[in-house]
């Protein structure tokens, strides 16, 4: 029963894969179906407070895009890139990291992706140098911010253990930015230089890619749109403080015990509220908000996890005592092999959120410390292991150059080394860091 039920997860997993998107969560849903009709199981509860903690951010982040932020966003980093063209395999992947840490989202490298790509043809760098590393950089900062789905959802189940925010982000941010800068130093010696690239040079032959373009002029930067970015940055700073400093959230009656605001309604309350600031002081319309590409982006992943995280939880707790028995003793003395089950889970989900709050429960219930955890945490970003992923997808198309592309066999795609090098430094990092700050 374990591996017909078993077998019903991953067909599901795999046929939204097939058909990408928010058939994702669709077909986790019809997962569950399964498993609940066909098999008996109990479904376990939706995974709400994962599912808002994203509208909340996304709700934000789309509210700085109609605001006009986020273009004033991508005109520093368009600036900061032509400042240093010669370096842009190196600083590319740091702004997109820093968009990410941000915001919450990776779906914000979606507005820079187009600026690296031209500024790298410009300089005569080979754009799938930057761009690789980028897409990469933009997902490894998920398991770093303070308000991504994924770091609350972590925080969340972490939290009975004496788990602070700032453990998780002394851990993960150190761990990321180097394990990032070793996968730039990789990035940066991959493929031959763009003047020599045989595809490069069969389209400027064939006039399939357009002339250099001067800089981009853009309109001058509104104060509403400055205003945008300065509201959007102070809520995420109120979020890392109210996790820093759990005093400053008021003690409520929970249940009819008394604790202090925890921290998933923290962040849902801080990023609706500091969008409602944005509206009105920024004279945003609320039409343009759902109307962004961040918001759509932002309301498929909530389905996508709603599916996806939902059937994974019906069937790890169905199926606990078998799965402790099975593995409980291999991770207990080998925990880098529960990364690589989030690592194999995270490349179907394509959701860091959706496999931390499928997994990390089975984590918690091995007998994983939580320190080994938080360390193992880097491990849900294998995203880009099949090419199907959206801003995977985006880099191949904004590069049109055409150095940036899938390989004859689909797995040889440009990112497959940057991404596997910087997933597996930053658990070596990760690891090594805990030992260092006396975490175990």
């Amino acid at each position: 029963m374990f591996l017909m039920e078993f077998s019903v997860v991953l067909l599901a997993m795999f046929i939204g894969a097939r058909f990408g998107g928010i058939f994702l969560g669709m077909a986790g849903g019809m997962g569950v179906a399964v498993l609940a009709f066909g098999f008996g199981l109990t479904p376990t509860s939706p995974p709400i407070d994962v599912m808002l903690i994203i509208m909340a951010v996304v709700v934000a982040a789309s509210t700085l895009q109609a605001a006009g932020g986020m273009d004033y966003l991508v005109q520093i980093a368009e600036k900061l890139l032509r400042r240093n063209p010669e370096h842009i395999t190196f600083l590319a992947p740091f702004i997109a990291y820093a968009f990410t840490f941000c915001s919450g989202t990776g779906n914000v490298a979606y507005s820079i992706l187009p600026v690296i790509a031209e500024v790298a043809r410009e300089s005569g760098v080979r754009p799938e140098r930057p761009i690789s590393i980028s897409v990469i950089a933009s997902q490894q900062a998920i398991t770093a911010c303070p308000i991504s789905a994924a770091t609350v959802t972590l925080l969340g189940l972490l939290a009975p253990f004496g788990i602070t925010l700032v453990d998780i982000m002394m851990i993960c941010i150190p761990a990321s930015l180097l394990a990032i800068f070793l996968g730039a130093f990789y990035a940066n010696k991959m493929g031959k230089k763009l003047e020599l690239d045989e595809e490069y040079q069969r389209r400027v032959r064939e006039g399939l890619i357009p002339s250099l373009k001067k800089k981009t002029e853009y309109a001058p930067p509104t104060k509403e749109a400055k205003l945008s970015v300065a509201l959007f940055l102070l809520g995420a700073l109120i979020v890392v403080l109210f996790g820093t400093f759990p005093e400053l959230r008021p003690v409520l009656n929970y249940s009819g015990k008394y604790t202090a605001l925890n921290m998933t309604h923290a962040i849902e309350i801080t990023m609706l509220t500091m969008s409602a600031i944005m509206v009105i002081l920024c004279k945003v319309d609320v039409n343009k908000i759902i109307d962004g590409s961040v918001f759509k982006s932002g309301s498929m992943g909530v389905i996508c996890i709603f599916g996806l995280a939902w059937m994974g939880d019906t069937f790890v707790a169905s199926q606990m005592d078998a799965i402790k028995q099975s593995v409980q003793d291999i991770v207990a003395t080998q925990p880098w092999v529960f990364a690589i089950a989030l690592f194999a889970v995270s490349t179907l989900t394509l959701s860091q959120a959706a496999t931390t709050r499928a997994l990390m429960p089975l984590g918690i219930a091995l007998g994983i410390p939580a320190p080994i955890l938080i360390a193992v945490f880097p491990s849900v970003n294998g995203y880009f292991f099949f090419p199907n992923y959206a801003t995977v997808i985006a880099g191949i198309a904004f590069d049109r150059t055409g150095t940036t592309r899938i390989g004859r066999f689909v797995l040889n795609h440009s990112y497959m080394m940057p991404g596997l090098i910087t997933i597996i430094s930053s658990l070596v990092f990760a690891l090594l860091l805990i030992k260092l700050f006396g975490l175990v």
